[in-house]
């Protein structure tokens, strides 16, 4: 490995295993793609990201940016499927499951047991492989030296995309799992599996089961979230960590909380982006993420003196500030750097809502339903349609504390709060509150959101229902941010009991009085340090990654909202950014399409419903396969309902046969949510 301070040229020729087996001693049989260094003159590192999205075509387009770079710097790249996914057999059962974390311990001792390895593993994995990264260091095998941890969390119920602040997450709850539905009833491919292929894919059929009702049985902090969250016990971890987020990643603020609470040699890195990988930023500018893990893994797996521990643990892109909709596909700023978190340069500053145009009295706050549409998508990948608009509208129909225009640059790094004393008239209720930037013209840049159930205000484990009349004091804690206010622009706080269709709303209406005299937000102030920032080794741009067999055609996504003014039904219709993969190697293919609708009838909270339908499509030459899943999610006053239907076809065309078909319908008791 090199020695270097500066990432090693890309230098070894590679060698692709296509399809290896992986056995698991209960018969299992778990499918990987392996990138090795063709010329290694011995055992090298091994790089694992286990994840269940197909190396074959699900993540095969990303993969090739990411394990082709690490095995030219060195290290073998091993690309796992979990069991029930791709050509892995078995089944899925739920996300993180313990049979996953076991079956990813038998992978780090077969990977120790390959003549190509040393027998130092390395973790990498964004999203669902960030999150089972971190879950596996806990379990502390032998194997693991560091891990890389990417737009992931450490507290599965508190932030996650099920639950936020205790309210239930009506855009991500029914429509992940919608998603896990029919990623699940994929076929294994034909040319790896032979003849058995069918009969496997039959069987995986006839076992998948939709996740939403798991979720929805446990709509407190219990024993079902606390699995896998390592928050439960931080000094479980005992490898080297780098926590990387994106600020238009909801799971950001998790990076913040391992780097204050990790006892092991950590790093942090929070960019421009949404949920992506770092070299693949979107909103730009992307950066060398390939070359920044190289340096990782050059210095725990390789002994490489290379500076990146002498540089500073946490480095942040603060964007300039920016026009709403000026900066949706690149964001122009810098990087700053501190020394450790809690940082000695970022400093909290309490403003008092009564400054900010709220006065010293009593708000009375009866929120339309339908505020929010303007938020975009929750879970953001980047996708132009997904971003965030002018809040100004939604500004309009909720209580709001402006201040006066800035007399100078405001920089703020960490996570703000609003602390409000309010009444609500009804036993449930929720807080919606969103941070902006008001621009000269009247426009409103979101900055960061959060929400909170009020049953939830002294915890998410022991719920209970408020008493009506009765003022409580309560904080509401904003997702993480890195933000430049600029000046002559004015701060802004923005309160709602709803805040659709991130949030679903209370079984009933609510009028809340918000008490402005005893109303605080804390803002997390940095003051600028150029000196400081001056020397900054700068990131470089991403790699270019060499040819490759895999074609990838975009379609873009889409967002609509549409108002009837006779019902008040407010529709809103999503269709995220997907396309259509093709691997010319094997002339394997695979097309996938998503649509999501958010239905709402302004004054009838209980006119709520979310609707998801899924295709995939996967083929190669006269083999044909389609999924199709549709799913809908509403609630009366006692009862979340959801109905899934699932159909699997094979062949193509006029030959194309339906094969399997199920509908499972279900009903879950509303917790206080």
């Amino acid at each position: 490995m090199s020695t270097a301070t500066t990432p090693t040229p890309a230098q070894h020729p590679v060698r692709v295993l296509r399809h290896v087996w992986i056995p698991l001693e209960d018969g299992t049989r778990l499918a990987a793609r392996i990138w090795l260094p063709a010329d290694a003159e011995g055992p090298v590192p091994a790089v694992l990201e286990y994840i269940p999205y197909r190396k074959n075509d699900g993540t095969a387009p990303r993969d090739v940016t990411l394990h082709g770079q690490f095995a030219r710097a060195g290290y073998a790249a091993v690309r796992v499927d979990c069991r029930g996914s791709g050509d892995s057999s078995g089944i899925m059962l739920d996300e993180y499951h313990a049979t996953e974390l076991s079956d990813a311990l038998e992978v780090l001792a077969w990977i120790e047991q390959q003549d190509w390895s040393d027998g130092q593993v390395g973790i990498i994995g964004k999203s669902w492989g960030g999150f089972n990264g971190l879950q596996i260091a806990a379990l502390q095998p032998p194997q693991l030296r560091c891990i890389v941890t990417v737009c992931s969390t450490d507290d599965r119920y508190a932030d996650d995309v099920h639950y936020a602040g205790g309210s239930l997450l009506a855009s991500e709850m029914l429509p992940w799992a919608a998603t896990m539905l029919a990623y699940n009833a994929r076929p294994s491919d034909p040319a790896v599996l032979g003849e058995s292929w069918r009969d496997e894919w039959l069987d995986r059929l006839e076992r998948t089961v939709p996740y939403a009702e798991e979720w929805l049985a446990h709509q407190r902090r219990d024993a079902y979230w606390r699995h896998g969250s390592v928050c439960e016990d931080y000094s479980a971890i005992k490898v080297p960590v780098y926590a990387v987020g994106g600020w238009l990643d909801p799971y950001r603020g998790a990076v913040f909380r391992l780097m204050e609470n990790l006892r092991v040699p950590a790093k942090a890195m929070l960019g421009p982006w949404a949920h992506t990988y770092p070299h693949q930023a979107e909103p730009g500018p992307a950066m060398d993420f390939q070359g920044e893990c190289v340096r990782w893994f050059d210095h725990w797996m390789g002994g490489a003196d290379n500076g990146i521990m002498d540089e500073p643990a946490l480095r942040a892109w603060i964007p300039d500030p920016s026009p709403v909709g000026a900066d949706r596909e690149e964001r122009p700023g810098r990087w700053v750097a501190e020394p450790s978190w809690p940082a000695p340069g970022v400093e909290a500053s309490v403003i008092p809502l009564s400054t900010l145009g709220g006065g010293r009295g009593t708000a009375v706050l009866r929120s339309p339903l339908a505020i929010g549409a303007s938020g975009g998508d929750f879970l953001k990948f980047g996708d132009i349609p997904g971003q965030y608009g002018d809040q100004a509208a939604d500004d309009g129909r909720s209580q709001t504390f402006t201040g006066p225009a800035l007399t100078e640059r405001l920089e703020i790094l960490g996570a703000p709060e609003v602390t409000l004393r309010v009444t609500s008239d009804r036993p449930q209720a929720q807080l919606a509150v969103r941070l902006c930037e008001v621009w000269p013209d009247g426009s409103s840049k979101l900055v960061t959101t959060g929400f909170l159930n009020l049953t939830h205000r002294d915890g998410h484990t022991d719920p209970r229902p408020l008493e009506p009349g009765r003022a409580y004091e309560v904080a509401v804690p904003l997702f993480a941010i890195g933000h430049a206010f600029a000046a002559g622009n004015r701060v802004r706080v923005s309160v709602s009991a709803s805040l659709w269709p991130w949030i679903w709303p209370s079984p009933e209406q609510v009028a809340l009085e918000l008490d402005t005299a005893h109303g605080e937000l804390t803002l997390p102030v940095r003051v600028p340090r150029p000196a400081d920032e001056a020397g900054l080794r700068p990131y470089g741009p991403p790699l270019d990654v060499p040819p490759h067999s895999i074609e990838l055609t975009a379609i873009p996504g889409d967002r609509r909202v549409s108002y009837d003014y006779e019902t008040g039904e407010q529709v809103i219709v999503t269709t995220p950014a997907d396309g259509t993969m093709t691997d010319r190697a094997d002339g394997l293919t695979r097309t996938g399409s998503d649509l999501n609708r958010f239905r709402l009838v302004e004054g009838d909270p209980l006119s709520a419903a979310v609707e998801s339908e899924r295709e995939e499509s996967i083929s190669r030459g006269d083999w044909a396969t389609r999924i199709s899943t549709r799913s809908r999610m509403t609630a009366d006053a006692t009862d979340f309902c959801v109905v899934n239907q699932l159909s699997a076809f094979e062949g193509s065309g006029d030959d194309e046969r339906e094969i399997f078909s199920r509908t499972w319908s279900f009903s879950v008791p509303r917790d206080q949510v």
